[in-house]
């Protein structure tokens, strides 16, 4: 018995599989993050407009980009092995924050948000995201690296989470000011009407908070509530902290112009969710499998892979995404059935 105890101690206290990581690569990913968002500053936020569906596509496509030519990176550099966990993690990540876009299409409606500063609102926003998400992974890998068991909290939660998301895929969608948002306008004075771009103004003497400034809070506010569920997730897919920093960040960083392209196509998205429940409750079997054989209780055989995983995730947003297209489809064509009939009549 007290054998059995030491070898439970001593797995507690693996290894846990991940790359070799010097610092000078942090910095130079961190550095390369930094020159994407001063770029973007730069160039599409140098003037306040309306971003227009074009320029959101040319951008999606730069920073998709980008995410692939870094999973090269890792594939070259480092293993073939990670580059398919790094690629199935941005995969899941960026599924995931397409299903977040409707939440900020209702904030910026919410808060009637001018179109010439939405975008500079979602880049502070995700910007602060990126920074709360990178304490969420920090405190997820310290916790994995220690302790087994908390793969079958985190497989549970992701099961859970996606039971959840299944029940409540026929309820509006509202947006309700969560406790953070509350609090800043209970403490800071705010005006009643927006200032430019300006986040705080100075009137007759005092200094008030501006609306941009709140929809900044709500905007990274709900993000971090989002992050409960992806955070998880991707520690189901890959435990190294490198990888899932970098997924989080270029999946992040392309949500901006994602939400410009899409517009109102996420409301056509409607099997989004259930596709969206299948990968988490997916992830959440496989966190649990891959604690079973952390104590071997499991045989070898029964094992999810990279391959299989990125494949299944693949595979269920791909069919998501044809049968939500067909039903708004089929949806539009009988609505016009509908009107040529009334007007018949």
């Amino acid at each position: 018995m007290g054998a059995d105890v030491t070898l439970l101690a001593q797995q507690t206290q693996r290894v846990v599989d991940k790359l070799d990581v010097p610092w000078w690569v942090w910095a130079a990913t961190l550095g390369g993050l930094a020159l994407l968002l001063l770029l973007d500053l730069v160039i599409v936020d140098r003037k306040p407009h309306e971003v227009t569906t074009g320029e959101a596509a040319k951008w999606v496509a730069f920073y998709v980009a980008c995410a692939i030519l870094f999973g090269i990176g890792v594939w070259i550099f480092g293993d073939s092995h990670f580059a398919i966990q790094y690629f199935t993690g941005y995969i899941t990540e960026y599924s995931l924050s397409i299903d977040n876009l409707f939440i900020f299409m209702v904030i910026m409606s919410s808060f009637a948000v001018p179109s010439i500063h939405q975008h500079r609102v979602l880049l502070i926003g995700i910007l602060l995201a990126l920074v709360m998400r990178g304490i969420f992974i920090a405190v997820g890998a310290a916790l994995i690296a220690q302790f087994v068991w908390i793969f079958f909290i985190f497989g549970a939660f992701l099961i859970w989470t996606a039971i959840s998301m299944v029940r409540k895929k026929d309820e509006d969608e509202e947006y309700g000011e969560n406790a953070v948002v509350r609090w800043v306008r209970k403490v800071f004075p705010v005006t009643d009407e927006y200032h430019g771009h300006k986040s705080i103004v100075k009137i007759d003497g005092k200094k008030f908070l501006t609306p941009m400034f709140v929809v900044i809070v709500a905007i990274g506010s709900a993000d971090l509530l989002f992050a409960v569920d992806s955070i998880p997730a991707i520690f189901g897919i890959t435990q190294d902290p490198f990888l899932v920093f970098a997924a989080n960040a270029f999946a992040l960083m392309g949500l901006r112009q994602l939400y410009f392209l899409l517009g109102g196509l996420v409301d056509k998205l409607v099997y989004l969710s259930v596709g969206l429940a299948v990968i988490l409750g997916f992830i959440g079997i496989k966190l649990i499998i891959h604690a079973f054989h952390e104590y071997h209780l499991v045989p070898e055989w029964l094992e999810i892979t990279n391959w299989m995983s990125l494949g299944f995730i693949v595979l269920v947003l791909a069919i998501t995404t044809w049968a939500s297209l067909a039903k708004a489809k089929k949806n539009g064509s009988e609505s016009e059935s509908a009107s040529e009939q009334a007007e018949k009549a």
